[in-house]
């Protein structure tokens, strides 16, 4: 799909959709215009997929697409500057698919504000693409700081008993970490500027890349980037705003919140820290490795002991991108493109876990698991998509939960960096444990003696849940059988992203402050 600027337009077109849905006058043409906006962008973002050749490997400048003029000539190299490339097609994808059933999930979930509510919902997405997306380290500070205030407000208003204590804890802890981010990136931008671009400060995410910190340099700004990243994830022990956010949220919130903006944290580890930061990665890749193993356990460990099912499957998150920053410290191919797909698959698996028990709770109005029991006969549909989606969170063989897990453990064991067989099997008992606490979920839940009449009178999928949850059952499978192809997108970005690393690493190690010819692949879209 050759469309000028069309990796722009998926940005934009949301932001667009939110002005039209605070013109439109009924309710029933706010919700039709925020589907009609979302299905036109996910149907714009295929173009995005098709149209990207992983095969491509060549430098960018700024004379393609998508990409601006400095905004401020002679003083600062910030620019406008987004495009695809290997490591974010996937998860851009996933946000935009995302969009629509998110949308699809509120219509008789909320009843009260749709205006701001829809409009809130659009705005978020245009920030989550935009973070993807971004080149330019400014630019990405501004969507990543974008997405804070519609989610503040989706939680703060449309959330449960607790949501405004909830809503403040996710702003302050996101806050306080991306704060020293810019801290750090303001540093990091004179000093690049000086070093590789003739004294210009810059933000240019390939000039940041070709910039080699000395190595003494390294360690405090990767640790404000890393923990503006961490909070984001949440890696253990900065997890807590997680719980309280998930159990306060609506049902569309949640899925929004499990689906993409988790990844922003585990993308920035990738993306930035990795690159522009290699030795002190390397030095701290253990350090983080055992949190996230700890988390791992401590999640599942946490998860089993709940009775709220929607705070048992928040906690699972915990345990499940402990996994992925596993993957991420591992520093190779394995393990990498493990983290890179698991990404993808927890955003699905979870976001219909999230999805269905919002549809029980819309049905009975209660989360206590107690409160449920026998309902796969009254309700045998719908528990077959939360059978699925269990089964593919849990990592079953043949599902997409599976792929990214094997992967990351395989790389994990294989990996020179962090060299520990210990660690790596305390860290596949988590797969173990969440097949524990989520098959408990659905035996309490689905199973056992239906007993309550309410329960028993409860109303099955009706056509609009059905076209919510099976485009993601049928993405757990297909990703699940046939993961070749979605790999093949992010290998030769992640291949040549370690070798950027590795290089770097070798020329921080010998003392030597300099450019280098090493650019990611990457490829703009026209």
């Amino acid at each position: 799909m050759n469309i000028p600027f069309l990796t722009s337009i998926v940005i934009f077109l949301p932001l667009a959709g939110a002005f039209l849905t605070m013109l439109a006058r009924t309710e029933n043409a706010i919700k039709w215009t925020a589907l009609g906006v979302t299905l036109v962008t996910f149907g714009l973002s295929i173009g995005l997929y098709l149209g990207f050749d992983p095969a491509v490997s060549t430098a960018v400048t700024p004379q393609l697409a998508n990409i601006s003029s400095s905004w401020f000539p002679g003083q600062f190299d910030i620019k406008y500057f987004v495009g695809i490339d290997g490591l974010n097609i996937l998860l851009i994808m996933l946000t935009t698919l995302l969009g629509p059933i998110v949308v699809l999930s509120s219509w008789t979930y909320i009843g009260k504000n749709l205006k701001p509510y829809y409009t809130l919902l659009l705005i978020l997405q245009t920030g989550v693409t935009g973070v993807f997306a971004s080149f330019d380290m400014f630019l990405f500070y501004i969507f990543f700081e974008l997405t804070l205030i519609p989610m503040y407000f989706i939680i703060g208003i449309w959330g449960g008993e607790n949501r405004i204590y909830a809503a403040l804890k996710f702003v302050l802890y996101t806050l306080v970490g991306s704060l020293l981010m810019l801290v750090a990136l303001i540093f990091l931008g004179y000093a690049a500027g000086d070093a590789v671009n003739a004294g210009v400060f810059t933000t240019d995410w390939y000039t940041l890349v070709s910039y080699n910190m000395p190595v003494e340099m390294q360690g405090w700004l990767f640790l404000m980037f890393a923990l503006a990243f961490a909070i984001k994830v949440p890696l253990f022990p900065f997890h807590t705003w997680l719980p309280d956010a998930h159990v306060q949220a609506p049902t569309g919130g949640s899925v929004i919140l499990a689906g993409v903006l988790l990844k922003m944290g585990t993308y920035g580890l990738v993306k930035f820290c990795l690159p522009f930061f290699p030795n002190a990665a390397s030095d701290y890749a253990m350090t983080f490795a055992v949190l996230a193993v700890i988390g791992i356990i401590y999640g599942a460990l946490v998860s089993r002991a709940q009775t709220d099912a929607k705070k048992l499957v928040a906690y699972s998150s915990v345990s499940h991108l402990g996994f992925v920053v596993l993957g991420i410290f591992a520093f190779n191919t394995e393990a990498l493109q493990g983290a890179m797909i698991q990404m993808v698959n927890h955003g699905i698996s979870t976001g219909a876990l999230f999805l269905i028990l919002g549809m029980l709770y819309e049905r009975r109005h209660t989360r206590d698991m107690a409160d449920y029991g026998g309902i796969a006969t009254s309700v045998p549909v719908l528990t077959f998509f939360m059978v699925l989606s269990v089964l593919a969170s849990a990592g079953l063989p043949g599902l997409n939960g599976f792929v990214g897990e094997f992967l990351i453990l395989i790389g994990s064991f294989k990996s020179e960096t962090l060299a520990s067989p210990v660690l790596i099997a305390l860290a596949t008992t988590g797969v173990i444990l969440a097949a524990v606490y989520l098959l408990y979920m659905v035996y309490r839940m689905f199973w056992g003696t239906l007993d309550n009449e309410e329960n028993a009178n409860m109303k099955d999928l009706n056509k609009r849940e059905l076209a919510l949850l099976v485009p993601l059952a049928v993405l757990m499978i297909v990703l699940g059988m046939m993961p070749g192809p979605f790999l093949a997108k992010s290998e030769p970005a992640v291949q040549h992203l370690l070798e950027v690393i590795e290089t770097k690493k070798a020329i921080g190690e010998a003392g030597v402050t300099a450019a280098t010819e090493v650019v990611l692949p990457a490829q703009i879209s026209e």
